[in-house]
């Protein structure tokens, strides 16, 4: 009975954190913020719906392959979205630009 809503649980924060980061990706303005949307929360909704996985199996051969692929996206997401912002940097993609961004442009053409 505990372990259906530790599923339910599970499953459905993994899901909203998927969805957050879908949305995201698809409402936020510049290429380093939707990057950040989809590692940040992709990578805990994915880490979410396995470790339900991981439950609801439960055994030896299932948890092995869930927790190693849980560490897999640990590791290999936040160096993906450092290469990606890398890149988009490097080849002059337009970057969102704020108010302050502005101002403090100001501030260093007046010196």
């Amino acid at each position: 009975m505990i372990v259906e809503f530790i599923l339910v649980a599970l499953v459905l924060l993994g899901g909203f954190f998927c969805f957050v980061a879908g949305l995201g990706v698809l409402r936020l303005p510049d290429v380093l913020i939707r990057m950040h949307a989809s590692t940040k929360a992709g990578t805990l909704g994915s880490g979410l719906i396995l470790a339900a996985v991981a439950v609801l199996f439960a055994d030896l051969a299932t948890v092995t392959r869930a927790v190693a692929t849980i560490v897999f996206l640990l590791i290999t997401a936040p160096v993906a979205a450092h290469m990606i912002g890398r890149a988009a940097f490097r080849s002059g993609v337009p970057m969102w630009r704020t108010k302050i961004e502005d101002g403090a442009q100001e501030a260093l053409k007046r010196r």
